[in-house]
């Protein structure tokens, strides 16, 4: 598969983002806490497509990996210290949607919590707000795993913004697309609707996801686009941009995917069935998926135009780095104000991580885009 805009080298490595918060070069491998453990799972194969249809979603989120690589894969991933401290209120709702009632996790600061780097207040208090979605190969996942639970915490604390965490309907059980994203996209609009009523500011609201939950996050961008209600910022963590048009990476990324141990790999046929399963179907390459399903797809600058102020954080050692990078540079050329950077030293799904100092970086730059003023 080939990348439609074309392949390019990574865009050089920043010192800091744009608004100030350090990013280090890139690692050429894994850093710590990640490199003490690599022992751990450097003779594993990568995942297949069968392993990914005989895979549990209670388990790990979905991952496709038999008995032993579980084990192993369990051992790689468990906490590498104790949660940070956060100050938020939590409310858990279940909002109306067109498949029936969708759950969800409203988080607030703490009454008088002073945040290290507040989003600005209106005159009525209200401050930015984020509407975020969970990863998990749209088959895994769910409000309680830390890319839901401690990404919502550590916004809120560092910024005293709100966030609504949605818990999306699982591809699981005949459930394919355009389920997950009508999910997703109901609760963005009840969001909108409802925002003052959570202290959040009607004009200042994004939406951000990571891996699958980034993919919905840039759906429902498009479809706010499309009905004119584009949201403030879209804030993508190592998404999956891409279904039938995939990527070639650069030279450097393909190069980091050989040295690094394959089981951390993302494999052609993995992620055709992973993206089959979400869509119900097998992508007709030539064709191309749904706009919503798959907003990487689109080939034609023109219709991603109107497209808001953009945030995308990759992982280094990752294979979805290339659907990343080229969904920026598609972005681009559509007009639209993209920022991206790569995260250093971590592996897919790095903010699942409990305890890394290099999940709480991320955080950081995350929580620098929901300060910025409209």
């Amino acid at each position: 598969m080939t990348d439609t805009p074309g392949v390019a080298p990574p865009t050089p490595q920043p010192t800091a983002t744009r608004d100030g918060v350090p990013v280090a070069p890139l690692a050429g491998g894994f850093l710590p806490p990640y490199a003490e453990r690599l022992r751990l799972i450097a003779d594993f194969p990568a995942p297949s497509a069968e392993d990914l249809a005989a895979a549990d979603p209670a388990a790990a989120a979905g991952a496709p990996f038999a008995a032993e690589a579980l084990t192993a894969m369990e051992a790689w991933e468990a906490a590498f210290g104790e949660p940070e401290p956060t100050h938020t209120l939590v409310e858990d709702r279940e909002l109306p949607g067109p498949h029936g009632p969708i759950p969800v996790r409203i988080y607030r600061p703490e009454p008088g919590w002073a945040p290290p780097t507040p989003s600005p207040a209106t005159d009525a208090a209200l401050r930015a707000g984020l509407v975020w979605y969970h990863g998990g190969a749209f088959m895994g996942g769910d409000l309680d795993m830390p890319e839901a639970d401690a990404v919502a915490r550590g916004l809120a604390t560092r910024t005293g913004a709100s966030v609504v965490s949605v818990f999306y309907r699982l591809c699981t059980g005949g459930v394919h697309y355009p389920v997950p994203h009508d999910d997703a996209y109901a609760a963005y609009q009840w969001v909108r609707g409802h925002a003052a009523e959570f202290g959040i500011d009607a004009a200042r609201i994004a939406v951000g996801g990571a891996s699958a939950g980034g993919n919905l996050a840039a759906g429902v961008t498009l479809h706010g686009i499309d009905d004119d209600a584009a949201p403030w910022q879209a804030l993508l963590a190592y998404p999956v941009a891409h279904g039938g048009h995939w990527p070639t990476p650069s030279e450097e990324l393909a190069a980091r995917l050989e040295q690094m141990p394959q089981i951390l790999r993302f494999p052609t046929d993995m992620m055709a069935a992973m993206n089959t399963n979400y869509l119900g179907a097998p992508l007709d390459a030539g064709a191309g998926a749904p706009a919503y399903a798959f907003p990487g797809d689109v080939v034609d600058a023109a219709r991603l135009a109107g497209w808001p102020a953009t945030y995308i954080e990759n992982c280094e050692n990752d294979d979805l780095r290339a659907s990343g990078e080229a969904f920026a540079r598609q972005l681009r050329q559509a007009g639209a104000d993209v920022e991206v950077l790569t995260c250093a030293g971590v592996p897919h799904g790095h903010l699942n991580a409990v305890g890394s100092p290099l999940t709480a970086a991320s955080l950081d730059r995350f929580a620098a885009r929901l300060t910025r003023p409209v």
